[in-house]
């Protein structure tokens, strides 16, 4: 248990420090432009899983931990450990991107662009699609597992391209939990940490009604 959680802090941490470092590096010296955010986002995705995991499952992400308990996946009792693992790397990452850039705003927090219940809906969804996704790899065979950070790396990317605009794409109450403290903007906080945890759960019952009886 210990390497798993060490891994998720540090899968976690890379997370938050290659993507939300992209959007701050972007609003400090530009050039990064929004699709390359997008594709940070997934790219670091995909390195983690690649790299770590056969250590953790690289979940990165407490929704999707959640969502892999629900689909008994994963066991209830390392739930509340892998969930403080990516919390506390999560933080980290805020926190040195803080020091690096005292003067930047907003850290990469994820605020709304329109409606808060639009980018309630928008994260549901994003979530829910990319529970499916990791679904259909888990529960594939092992040729489909070798394609696990492929595919959920260009989930993320390819929902961060056309979301992003919205809601800012987070699909992981820890990505926005993080920047929105250091920060200080923890004005629309809520919707980033019911939305995905809420579009996991539906992401499993999807994927149910889909598989079939085995």
């Amino acid at each position: 248990m210990r390497q798993r959680l060490i891994a998720e802090v540090f899968g976690t941490f890379s997370l938050v420090f290659a993507g939300t470092g992209a959007i701050v590096v972007d609003d400090t010296f530009g050039h990064v432009t929004h699709v390359g955010i997008a594709l940070t986002f997934g790219l670091i995705v995909a390195a983690m899983i690649y790299s770590l995991g056969e250590v953790s499952g690289s979940h990165m992400n407490p929704a999707v931990s959640l969502g892999l308990c629900v689909a008994g996946r994963f066991a209830w009792r390392d739930l509340a450990p892998y969930a403080l693992a990516q919390v506390a790397g999560a933080f980290l990452a805020s926190g040195l991107l803080h020091l690096m850039f005292p003067e930047h705003d907003k850290l990469g927090a994820t605020l709304p662009s329109g409606p808060d219940l639009q980018s309630w809906a928008m994260e549901f969804v994003l979530t829910l699609i990319l529970m499916v996704v990791v679904m259909g790899v888990v529960s594939g065979s092992s040729a489909t597992g070798a394609f696990a950070g492929v595919a959920i790396g260009s989930a993320i990317a390819l929902e961060a391209l056309f979301a992003g605009p919205v809601s800012g794409a987070s699909m992981n109450p820890v990505r926005s939990l993080a920047p929105a403290v250091v920060s200080g903007h923890i004005e629309r906080l809520w919707i980033y940490l019911s939305a995905p945890v809420a579009g996991a759960v539906a992401g499993v019952g999807v994927w149910r009604l889909m598989e079939g009886p085995e």
